[in-house]
């Protein structure tokens, strides 16, 4: 079983910034898959980022060069750095975790608002 806890959402102003964290417990932390989604009011969840095990990244293209995912292993933990952030971006950002042993994980999400 694996616990995702999300946090550092909140309101931000077009155009700011906004770092997401995501705090893991209960599996081989540096073995596993993170990512990003989020689900925006009215719409379909869509993925957002990626980081494999080795750190190598990937981003849906409307975010790419204005989020960086990374991982800190020693803390069992993700990070999403927004910048640039727009209105578009508002949404549940909700982290998942995709064990090696095949699994998902599904936090329960932090909310972003982007205030035009």
């Amino acid at each position: 079983q694996v616990q995702l806890v999300e946090s550092g959402g909140g309101l931000v102003q077009t155009g700011g910034s906004l770092r997401l964290s995501c705090a893991a417990s209960g599996s081989i932390f540096s073995r596993n898959i993170m990512a990003w989604y989020r689900q925006a009011p009215g719409k379909e969840r869509e993925f957002v980022a990626r980081i494999t095990s080795a750190g190598t990244t990937n981003y849906v293209d409307s975010v790419k060069g204005r989020f960086t995912m990374s991982r800190d292993n020693a803390k069992n933990t993700v990070y999403l750095q927004m910048n640039s952030l727009e209105p578009e971006d508002t949404a549940v950002y909700v982290c998942v975790a995709n064990t090696y042993l095949g699994t998902t994980y599904w936090g329960k999400g932090t909310l972003v608002t982007v205030s035009s």
